[in-house]
């Protein structure tokens, strides 16, 4: 670990009881819900990590002479790569055909949740080279326990940019987006749209209607029992037939209810008196997160109903800058979600597999950035994307 008479201390913790939930979120700030203490800690509480998840938490907290947690890493040493959404699949597999052993890695993320936001956490206040340092005593941690690599997946760009300097590999990907260009109205959203793209939304919107599904945006202390009942059917339904092994189960869901209400925006489809199908979203300080989704009957678009238009009903109703609905699909250009870069970083230990990883990574980075330009030209605008100023 780094040392000096000013350098914090670093220590692994296997659960988020050791550290308290005001030094934490101190360290994770207020805009992203997915990396506080209560939701990571409850993933931990009702096993969807630790046990054999394959998912063993050994976060990161480093702490200033003075006693003041001053940085922490949100981190999981994995035996497997499920539920990380950045796929190393294929370096797992060409590691272990040259002999090597991929697995046990180390991941700094947010389990089964493909959000972008700070990984490396520091406190607002901490010394000027701590970020630095929290780098070092990662890549310390990863040699001591002779992982074969280390990888903090979704991070903002500037810590991306920060882990490139001190010589990580760089990698991006892409999701898709809805930024609110000062919307007052849906309406307002369709106008800025091509005739043809207009006239196709209003028409998904209206079958799902006409199909006697209405919905509910619920929240805080409008969420009961009931709802999360129906919610998790929906979700084991469609998460079954999608991975296999659904990876949040009923009492992270209740936990969440618990914990984190106000961040929830639950959204309800009901047809004739009873839930059919939900979406489930978190709240940050300018950005409604959508994270899972499921039906239990089967109409046409009520998935882009649900998931799409009535979260962005949600944020324009809430002033919020934008939705972020998750990875994939680039069917959601067409209903104005727009791609944008995703980034990860990567420490491997072996130089010959990190030189061919750098190597692919050159390349792939070219051809995302290629495909983000030219998968823009799809956007539904009738001039351009439309920015808050134009409104």
């Amino acid at each position: 670990m780094p040392d000096g008479p000013d350098t914090p201390t670093f220590r692994l913790i296997a659960t988020l009881d050791a550290v308290s939930a005001a030094d934490w979120d101190a360290c994770a700030g207020p805009d992203n819900p997915f990396v506080g203490h209560a939701f990571l800690k409850a993933m931990e509480e009702t096993g969807c990590v630790g046990g054999r998840t394959g998912w063993k938490p050994q976060h990161l907290v480093a702490t200033a002479p003075d006693g003041r947690t001053v940085g922490v890493v949100p981190l999981y040493l994995k035996s497997h790569s499920y539920g990380e959404y950045v796929f190393d699949h294929g370096w797992a597999n060409a590691y272990e055909r040259a002999g090597g052993a991929y697995y046990p890695k180390l991941q700094a993320a947010v389990p089964f949740t493909p959000v972008t936001g700070p990984r490396i956490m520091l406190r607002p206040g901490a010394p000027e080279d701590t970020f630095a340092l929290m780098t070092a005593a990662l890549e310390t941690v990863a040699a001591q326990m002779g992982v074969s690599s280390l990888h903090v997946t979704f991070p903002t760009e500037g810590e991306w940019d920060a882990l490139g300097r001190a010589g990580w590999l760089r990698r991006t990907g892409q999701q898709y987006h809805w930024d609110n260009a000062g919307y007052a109205t849906f309406d307002d959203f369709l106008g800025a749209l091509n005739s043809r793209k207009r006239k196709s939304i209003r028409r998904e919107r209206r079958d799902v209607a006409d199909a006697g599904i209405s919905f509910a945006a619920l929240s805080g202390g409008d969420l009961a029992p009931e709802h999360w009942d129906a919610f998790h059917r929906f979700y084991m339904d469609t998460a079954g037939r999608k991975w296999g092994t659904p990876y949040l189960n009923r009492a992270f869901f209740r936990r969440l209810g618990e914990v984190m209400a106000d961040r929830v925006v639950l959204i309800l489809g009901r047809r004739g008196g009873e839930w059919v199908c939900g979406a489930l979203n978190l709240l940050g300080t300018d950005t409604l997160y959508g994270r899972n989704w499921g039906a239990v009957v089967d109409v046409p678009f009520l998935h882009f109903e649900a998931c799409y238009y009535q979260a962005m009903d949600v944020a324009i109703a809430r002033g919020l800058a934008r939705v972020e609905a998750g990875a994939q699909g680039e069917h959601k250009i067409q209903r104005g979600y727009l791609p944008v870069t995703t980034y990860s970083a990567h420490w491997v230990r072996d130089p010959g597999f990190r030189a061919a990883i750098d190597d692919y990574l050159e390349r792939e980075r070219r051809a995302v950035a290629r495909q983000i330009e030219d998968l823009a030209e799809y956007a539904p605008f009738r001039q351009g994307v439309p920015t808050e100023d134009q409104e």
